[in-house]
């Protein structure tokens, strides 16, 4: 037995059943008060004891005993550098890995995707680490990343999508942003030349008219699915074959009204990017694919969370399922949500910020939790108390959640009196 796995065994014994039984206990993770926000978490299927998460723009933290305590640290990478969107999953052999964007000591600002991978639980990342998407003088932003945990021939290729933009913000119609992939065979220590997966492009200006929002996510059988948002609209695509050929059409999953950017009073900008998972589980909803999003269909001032399913690979979609519980027109807003499918049980987890509560910009977070294949929710109330953000205050474009066999780990960033933290909790269901 290795001291990493003797470490975690001690502490599931001694600590473990305290954080699985009890009621949404809020803990502050980060140490390091360098505002962070835009997190990401991920539970080792090895080890579920053992949490690794990640926030803008530097910032990694890593649990031993289910979230219990944490240790933050901030990661480096000497000749790619550093610049947020951290994107933190695990692979099935229990290895961690950190996507990032890039602030290159030789090259330009953003332009590759970073992956720096861990054997040590998170503890510590392979620096510098390796590198996809280079294309000089196109710009590479927000990476999703999955790893494959069936047992199709491709079983721990690891998928990457991201947006490329010809140019940043530039006004060019000329000039669009992709959808782009790539994978790896060998635990990230090579990745396959970048590929543009989408068939209608978008323009630069990093609003609803751009392509956003492509969370890649593994079928049953190792099909790839990802969908993204673009001119209103909900777009997919699939391969079948690792992620060498995708469709020639786009399908078109739902709308989503007014785009994936919409202003809620009090947050700096907000937005509504698409979340794509499938249930890999034995559940009686095994394969079902859904995407997760949030809009303004029910009005500017009450922003909703929402779902679509598919049950035939993604060629047809339902209508939008509505996720929070508040009573509908209430003018009430529920902003920037997260999914998470649970890979053994199938549950659906969501974990949104909600102002239900209040009349004014007090902020509550959410969990919706769907055991019916996402045609009914239970929401509950997992922040201790609320918190009012600041609109002069970046406070981030998303939170985050992850579920492993009945356990679900939150996370998402509060502010309080102008200064930002990053808050955990987690729940045996």
């Amino acid at each position: 037995m290795n001291k990493l796995t003797a470490k975690i065994l001690i502490t599931a014994i001694l600590i473990l059943p305290s954080v699985l039984f009890s009621q949404f206990k809020n803990i502050k993770i980060n140490t390091i008060n360098n505002s962070p926000e835009e997190v990401s978490i991920a539970i080792n299927p090895k080890h579920p004891n053992n949490l690794v998460a990640g926030a803008n723009i530097n910032n990694y933290y890593y649990s031993f005993d289910g979230g219990i305590t944490w240790v933050n640290k901030e990661i480096t990478s000497k000749t790619n550098g550093v610049w947020g969107d951290p994107v933190l999953i695990f692979d099935a052999n229990g290895s961690a890995y950190y996507f990032h964007l890039s602030r290159p000591s030789q090259g330009e600002w953003i332009d590759r995707i970073v992956c720096q991978r861990s054997t040590d639980g998170g503890m510590t990342y392979e620096d510098p680490g390796t590198y996809m998407g280079l294309n000089h003088p196109a710009k590479q932003d927000k990476p999703w990343a999955c790893a494959d945990f069936t047992d199709s021939k491709w079983k721990n290729n690891i998928y990457v999508t991201w947006t490329q933009f010809d140019a940043y913000e530039s006004r060019n119609p000329e000039d669009s942003s992709n959808i782009m992939f790539s994978f790896s065979s060998d635990a990230g220590s090579s990745w396959s030349r970048a590929l543009k997966i989408n068939q209608f492009p978008g323009d630069c200006m990093d609003s609803s008219n751009t392509t956003e929002g492509a969370v890649p996510c593994v079928g049953p059988n190792g099909e790839i699915f990802v969908g993204w948002s673009a001119h209103d609209t909900l777009y997919f695509d699939r391969s079948n074959d690792g992620g060498t050929t995708w469709l020639d059409n786009d399908i078109v999953a739902g709308t989503q009204y007014g785009g994936w950017v919409y202003d809620i009073e009090g947050i700096y900008r907000c937005n509504g990017l698409p979340i794509t998972c499938c249930d890999i589980s034995n559940s009686p909803y095994r394969g079902t694919i859904y995407i997760n999003f949030s809009d303004t269909r029910n009005g500017m001032n009450d922003a909703d969370i929402f779902i679509v399913k598919s049950t035939d690979g993604g060629d047809s979609w339902s209508s939008a399922i509505r996720v929070n519980d508040d009573p509908l027109g209430s003018g009430k807003q529920q902003f920037m949500s997260w999914m998470s499918v649970d890979p053994v049980t199938g549950d659906v987890n969501i974990i949104y910020y909600d102002r239900r509560n209040y009349s004014d910009t007090q902020t509550d977070v959410y969990l919706a939790r769907s055991t019916d294949g996402g045609s009914t929710f239970e929401n509950m109330k997992i922040s201790e108390e609320p918190f009012t953000p600041l609109k002069n205050v970046f406070f981030g474009d998303y939170i985050a959640v992850n579920s492993y066999n009945g356990f679900t780990a939150c996370l998402w960033q509060r502010m309080d009196k102008g200064r930002l933290s990053v808050i955990y909790t987690g729940k045996k269901f």
